[in-house]
């Protein structure tokens, strides 16, 4: 983060300063003067912004939120005395340095805006799309990391406050800002492009993700579509040409659109040839570009990573990036954000597939299929599958779904995690021909006490489920100790 005074801090976000503090410390504000005395300069956050007091740092900002659980405003003092300069707060707090506004995730979107306009050299990529948006972000930055400087998302703060926090993690060094957006409604991620406007962004798919909120696909390919929306005329639009939603924002936006495509789209400046996975899912393939063509073998798991990765190197090659360095770039890069197609293996040769950071329609069925590839040779395969958020009037159906897929790919067994992933099992043992075990659990313990009973050496198991679910301690569990 660049150099702030709280007096400008004050000003940026249309706060109004308090001290509360003893007038003899030297971190109080405006020390000597009454509470909302006007500052002159004040004291200068160098520091972090951060919203969680454990993670303050010497010299930062901590912005105290509402949570489900708690608030912040509890713990302004723990966060002053571990090194915050003061506390973006919605009411005063007594004895702590603050800045009170009226709403501190207003203002911290007004803070992120304010400094990047003052960064006037960096370049920012916006990404989203129903599912990858993480990957995808994860790859792009570690793309543009080999050409400067760059700031990107710890794993996915995508929303109204990760981004403001992610974009004022930048400094005077930073060159790149690749950001991941997210929208759980209609204008979102318009409002995301205001705090920080992008001159790239790439869209990857329109999926059934917060189906449920948005009311059908066209409606979230319309909330998507404010990215290209918001891009400048000397922007570049990056878009799926293998989704036809994606595609057709190509008429919302006046920058130059540029198309990728796994093989389906021969027209598309951005493609992969001749994709091939080995036995744990990897993809190798021959990446074509306007600048040439070169192979790329990727470190990360199942066939749904190849369009992520071309999203990526899109984004790379308008930052400059020439085609030979790129499919370099791509076979080094790794998962930076955890619990997404994570595997590891147990002493006992059983493999455990964590992919429940989160989950959708369709990134359950790439996970099932990438459950497919590596028990094609004979391991017998197991998905804990609990239940996918959001989707309104097509949860029962999409549960469903997800069952036959994970019976019609041969698994030994389906084990539905929670009252909500029930329809999971309907579906299983709908798919004609399997005879695989359908088991429900009420909660992770209980399945890995039933995968305990399960399992055998060289056994694979897949966990997915939507965050909430809690299905990473299904993962947790079986990797901490051997069950024979």
């Amino acid at each position: 983060m660049i150099a702030l005074s709280v007096a400008e801090i004050a000003t940026i976000t249309g706060g109004v300063p308090h001290h509360g503090a003893d007038p003899a410390d030297p971190r109080a504000i405006g020390a000597g003067a009454g509470a909302g005395a006007p500052l002159a300069t004040g004291p200068v956050v160098t520091g972090p912004v951060v919203i969680d007091s454990r993670r303050v740092q010497r010299g930062g900002l901590f912005a105290a939120l509402p949570g489900e659980h708690a608030d912040g405003h509890d713990y302004a003092a723990a966060a002053v005395a571990a090194g915050a300069v003061a506390v973006l707060a919605s009411r005063p707090v007594p004895g702590v340095p603050a800045v009170v506004v009226p709403d501190v995730t207003a203002a911290l979107a007004a803070l992120a805006t304010a400094m990047l306009a003052r960064l006037p050299g960096i370049t920012v990529a916006g990404i989203t799309g129903s599912s990858g948006k993480t990957s995808t972000k994860d790859l792009a930055a570690q793309l543009a990391e080999r050409l400067g400087p760059t700031v990107a998302p710890e794993g996915s703060f995508n929303n109204e406050l990760g981004l403001p926090l992610t974009v004022l993690r930048a400094d005077g060094q930073t060159k790149y800002l690749v950001l991941e957006m997210s929208a759980r409604g209609p204008g979102h991620i318009a409002a995301l492009c205001q705090v920080a406007p992008p001159r790239i962004g790439a869209v990857l798919n329109v999926g059934r993700a917060h189906a449920g909120e948005f009311g059908s696909l066209d409606a979230v390919a319309k909330a998507k579509g404010e990215l290209p929306g918001a891009l400048p005329a000397d922007g570049v639009a990056i878009l799926n040409a293998d989704d036809p939603r994606v595609l057709a924002m190509a008429s919302l936006t006046s920058a130059r659109v540029v198309t990728f495509s796994t093989g389906l789209a021969a027209t598309a400046q951005v493609r992969a040839a001749g994709i091939r996975l080995d036995d744990l899912g990897r993809a190798s393939f021959r990446l074509l570009m306007p600048g040439g063509i070169a192979p790329v073998t990727l470190r990360l798991h199942g066939a749904h990573h190849v369009p992520n990765a071309l999203a990526a190197a899109a984004i790379a090659a308008e930052l400059g990036m020439d085609t030979p360095a790129i499919a370099d770039a791509l076979c080094e890069a790794t998962a930076r954000s955890k619990w997404r197609m994570e595997l590891r293996e147990r002493p006992d040769g059983v493999l455990v597939v964590n992919d429940a950071y989160n989950a959708n329609p369709e990134s359950t069925r790439a996970a099932i299929e990438a459950l497919a590839h590596i028990t094609r040779g004979g391991r017998r395969g197991f998905a804990v599958l609990g239940h996918m958020a959001e989707l309104g009037d097509l949860a029962t159906a999409s549960h469903q779904e997800a069952g036959r897929l994970a019976a019609k790919a041969g698994v030994a067994g389906v084990i539905a995690v929670g009252e909500e992933a029930r329809p999971v099992l309907d579906g299983a043992r709908a798919e004609p021909g399997w005879r695989g075990d359908a088991i429900a659990v009420p909660d992770a313990r209980t399945a890995v006490t039933v995968l305990g009973n399960l399992l055998r050496p060289g056994d694979v198991v897949l966990v997915k489920a939507s965050r909430a679910a809690g299905l990473t301690e299904v993962a947790a569990g079986l990797l901490s100790e051997v069950h024979r």
